[in-house]
């Protein structure tokens, strides 16, 4: 079962390393984010004890994660339109052993992304790691864990490019605005804050902002054992789909 993980986890590296040039991409929207909106609102208001540009550093490392993450969703089904999938899936590999192999290739993938704007962002001064690099990583990997299975799960269902970016747009920006990314959640409505507490990017983007700026909402245990168990029930959920529905 590890090997079979491996084998499918070195593809999608492996495909990522053919296609740097959607790294360059995904990154042109967040730091244009991060400039303007970080030097327009930094001037409009003020965080107590804390530059907004630092506060919003972590959220924009949390939009590329989810960005690069949910959609790589998009291979199951361009494997499916071209026949590889099938082929994968009536070889003697266990279903939760792709879905595995894809989620931590996609997690992976979206981690190297979220590195690249971490550096950038150190690099003009928007942050100063304050618990390390390191759980900087954890926290990157497992968000984009649950959002790769997430994506994942859907693809399963789903069997056209169209249909599947159709409900990714429906998903993707609520998911990033709801998460405390742009506005500290204290100051958020009732209503706001009920929903964000089911919003897996919550957790990763505070558990970010220890990481990287030593301001957080809730204990940064407590956000890395809620990512942990939303990872597993994730790929739980797309290892039930992709056996009900891959083909």
């Amino acid at each position: 079962m590890l090997n079979d993980i491996y084998t499918v986890w070195l593809r999608e590296m492996t495909r990522f390393g053919r296609a740097r040039s959607r790294v360059v991409s995904s990154l042109a929207m967040p730091l244009f984010w991060l400039i303007f909106l970080g030097t327009g609102f930094g001037s409009a208001f003020s965080l107590p004890g804390m530059d907004y540009t630092a506060f919003l550093a972590p959220g924009i490392i949390g939009m590329i994660v989810l960005f690069t993450s949910i959609f790589s969703g998009v291979s199951v089904i361009w494997d499916r339109q071209f026949g590889f999938l099938k082929e994968i899936l009536v070889a003697p590999v266990s279903r939760v052993s792709v879905v595995i192999g894809k989620a931590l290739g996609g997690a992976t993938v979206a981690t190297f992304s979220g590195l690249i704007m971490l550096a950038i962002a150190y690099a003009i001064g928007a942050i100063q790691p304050s618990y390390g690099i390191l759980p900087a990583m954890a926290f990157m990997f497992l968000t984009g864990t649950c959002f790769v299975a997430a994506g994942l799960a859907i693809a399963a269902r789903m069997r056209s490019m169209e249909g599947f970016q159709m409900i990714m747009s429906f998903i993707v920006m609520p998911t990033f605005f709801l998460s405390g990314a742009l506005f500290p959640l204290s100051t958020a409505p009732d209503w706001m804050r009920a929903i964000s507490n089911i919003d897996p990017l919550t957790y990763g983007v505070d558990g970010l902002r220890h990481a990287l700026a030593g301001n957080g909402m809730l204990p940064i245990w407590l956000d890395f054992t809620i990512l942990a168990v939303l990872a597993l029930v994730a790929i739980s959920l797309a290892s039930y789909l992709f056996r009900r529905g891959a083909l």
